[in-house]
């Protein structure tokens, strides 16, 4: 397998720093090929701006949409953007790792995000119509491809749970799950998480390493997140509102899952 590992956070000596290189390690001792986006490393700019795009003029009105898909159709990306596309285009996998900072990704991440998902490659593609709404959720460029986070929180794992303070780590991670890797037609692995990073011992690190490690053997075999797909009957199209008879009288995240596709995690 081909595995693209994205790396977010900005001090490599750190817990975060160490399972990046475990991570790369074991991939490597397992056969796989591993490429390595480490963002702080690369010093990659976060804004999507004009001087993205050579072609906006100083006093010209700036679209990041339109001026997105224009520079992508054209080939005039910035040379990093490109290279990161490529990146995703060949990997097989690719594992996004990084500390949850005020309930989110880092800004260099999103900032990747935001520049490397351009318009006509991670979004706007596809048959736009009263039956199928762009190739998205479950669709797109990534299909074929899996996804998982690695995510480490300084929180208990109680403080996450369904009645924990910082609410369930699973409707935390939704947006980045959901709208960000199964958008695109990733399929979405389960994440893994690391709680209370400030008292990671040698018996903890131990531990953590031999659970990662599990996963990352497993990436091929592990059941995916059960999200519906969106253009295969669960969904009124255009409104893009859940069937009625679908989770009946129910809202939420948890019902763009369906129940009867348990997750594997073993």
């Amino acid at each position: 397998m081909k595995i693209l590992l994205v790396h977010a956070h900005p001090e490599p000596r750190s817990l975060n720093g160490s399972l990046k290189q475990f991570m790369v390690e074991r991939l490597v001792q397992s056969g796989h090929e591993v490429r390595v986006s480490d963002l702080y490393a690369m010093q990659w700019k976060a804004t999507l701006d004009a001087d993205d795009f050579s072609h906006v003029e100083p006093v010209a009105h700036f679209d990041p949409v339109t001026d997105s898909l224009r520079a992508f159709e054209a080939g005039t990306q910035r040379d990093e953007v490109a290279a990161e596309q490529a990146k995703l285009l060949w990997a097989d996998a690719v594992i996004f790792q990084f500390p949850l900072w005020w309930y989110t990704m880092p800004a260099i991440l999103k900032g990747w995000i935001d520049r490397v998902y351009a318009y006509g490659f991670a979004y706007g593609v596809g048959e736009h119509s009263d039956s199928h709404w762009g190739d998205r959720f479950g669709q797109g460029v990534m299909s074929g491809k899996r996804a998982m986070l690695v995510v480490s929180a300084g929180g208990w794992a109680s403080h996450y749970s369904a009645r924990g303070i910082n609410g369930p780590m699973d409707d935390l991670l939704f947006p980045i799950h959901h709208g960000v890797l199964y958008y695109p037609g990733f399929e979405v692995l389960p994440p893994y998480v690391v709680y209370r990073t400030g008292k990671v011992d040698a018996g903890a690190y131990a531990r953590i390493t031999e659970e990662l490690g599990h996963r990352l053997d497993t990436l091929w075999t592990m059941d995916p997140i059960p999200f519906r797909p969106q253009n295969f009957g669960d969904y009124e199209i255009p409104a893009l509102t859940l069937r009625e008879e679908i989770a009946p009288g129910k809202s939420g995240f948890a019902v763009h899952t369906d129940p009867k596709k348990s997750a594997n995690v073993r």
